[in-house]
């Protein structure tokens, strides 16, 4: 029994040895290769934007043309993500809280941005508005722009964007069930009060987290917004497309500015849903575990 236990722990501290050095290796691997495609090319981003002293790199940011597609990529973003928290919630809502013919349908649907490319649903929009579009004739008569003006980038922002909220609250309610929601009926309660006061506490940091990834997406968004702009200068270009403007006119330091601004917006979103996961961590685990 002795030799036995004796072997059963050797082959115990040899299979722990073992999984220690493929978890470091598989860490380590996942480090490099991280900071190969990721954190190598933002340090290159905000290097090459600085190398010319700081005065120049704020400098970058007095161009009235730099400053409309700031301005702009803002704006879209404004619009974009309160319209994707309402639809969000709402079919996040239907999917899990009723059975309804079409139910997987709205779910393909919801996923449908992701499984296209993004030059494609900008070019849709193009083939629907624009001047030679199945509706471009009837918007001329009215004086109505949509494409190469703020309402096609806005459109093609949205549809990009849409999943994200929905798809950080589908799983999280669907673990949660419908049971305290029924309850609340029962209890008297109308449906925005039981909305309002049973589901969105549930559910607020899930659609906290949407909000930010659906803003990162938003203001990073280049395919779709390309196809719709028009790359009128000063009116329609988003930060993503002045930045290729930038680059395509070899003014590299310039470009290389705007670009670390961007990077930098998505990394203060990185950092906030850090700092919510770290400063609310207990009500997380709750929330998961509800």
């Amino acid at each position: 029994m002795a030799d036995y236990a004796f072997i059963s722990g050797v082959k115990a501290r040899n299979e722990i040895g073992e999984s220690k050095i493929i978890r470091r290796v598989l860490i380590g691997c996942a480090i490099a290769f991280l900071s190969a495609v990721l954190l190598f090319p933002l340090v290159i981003v905000f290097t090459e934007g600085l190398r010319k002293g700081i005065t120049f790199f704020l400098n970058g940011f007095t161009d009235p043309d730099t400053l409309a597609a700031v301005r702009l990529t803002l704006l879209v973003a404004a619009i974009a993500v309160p319209f994707n928290i309402v639809f969000g919630v709402a079919a996040s809502w239907a999917v899990t809280k009723f059975n309804f013919k079409g139910k997987n349908l709205l779910l393909t649907l919801i996923d449908l941005p992701f499984s296209i490319s993004p030059v494609i649903s900008g070019l849709v929009y193009v083939l629907l508005f624009g001047a030679q579009g199945w509706l471009g004739p009837w918007l001329r008569a009215h004086h109505i722009e949509i494409i190469f003006a703020v309402p096609g980038i806005v459109l093609a922002t949205v549809f990009v964007t849409f999943p994200f909220v929905a798809r950080e609250l589908i799983p999280l309610m669907q673990a949660q069930g419908t049971a305290e929601e029924e309850a609340a009926l029962t209890l008297g309660a109308s449906g925005w009060h039981t909305f309002f006061n049973v589901t969105l506490p549930n559910i607020k940091w899930a659609l906290l987290y949407g909000v930010l990834l659906c803003n990162a997406r938003a203001m990073g968004e280049f395919g779709a917004v390309s196809v719709v702009s028009g790359h009128i200068r000063g009116l329609t270009d988003t930060m993503p497309l002045h930045i290729e403007i930038l680059y395509n006119e070899y003014n590299f330091a310039a470009a290389f500015a705007v670009a670390s601004l961007l990077a930098g917006l998505a990394l203060i979103t990185l950092i906030l849903k850090s700092l919510l996961e770290w400063r609310y961590a207990e009500q997380l685990a709750a929330s998961k575990r509800h």
